[in-house]
């Protein structure tokens, strides 16, 4: 066999089992999971995002709900932020991680008092 074709009998390969940490973590998915939050916390640090405002009343019985979208999906940030701004806006809310973003619902109409808020934090944001 020449070496281009071992090269791509290689890449055809499936691995099924190893008793390997590094190989077990590539099976688990575990290595594209520790990537993803390693960039996401990067994202956190530098503030490279840009918080998106909306106010919704559909679906919640008539009442209103400030939503911070696009925030970076990495838990730690997002458990810290909603809860300083539910203790400064006074009301409850909550966070959740949509695919790769997060979002922050907090109870009522709080935006300009979350825009203080993050202008002190100087985080970017755009909307209502």
């Amino acid at each position: 066999m020449r070496n281009e074709e071992r090269n791509l009998d290689n890449k055809n390969r499936v691995l099924v089992y190893s008793d390997d940490p590094k190989d077990q973590a590539k099976m688990s998915g575990e290595h594209e999971r520790q990537a993803f939050e390693a960039e996401q916390k990067a994202l956190v640090a530098d503030k490279k995002f840009v918080v998106v405002f909306r106010i919704e009343k559909n679906g919640r019985g008539g009442k209103t709900v400030t939503v911070l979208d696009q925030l970076p999906a990495y838990d730690p940030f997002l458990k810290d932020l909603t809860k300083e701004l539910k203790a400064k806006c006074g009301v409850g809310g909550s966070y959740f991680i949509e695919g790769n973003r997060g979002c922050i619902e907090i109870q009522g109409d709080k935006r300009d008092a979350i825009k203080k808020i993050l202008d002190v934090k100087t985080m970017k944001y755009k909307g209502a």
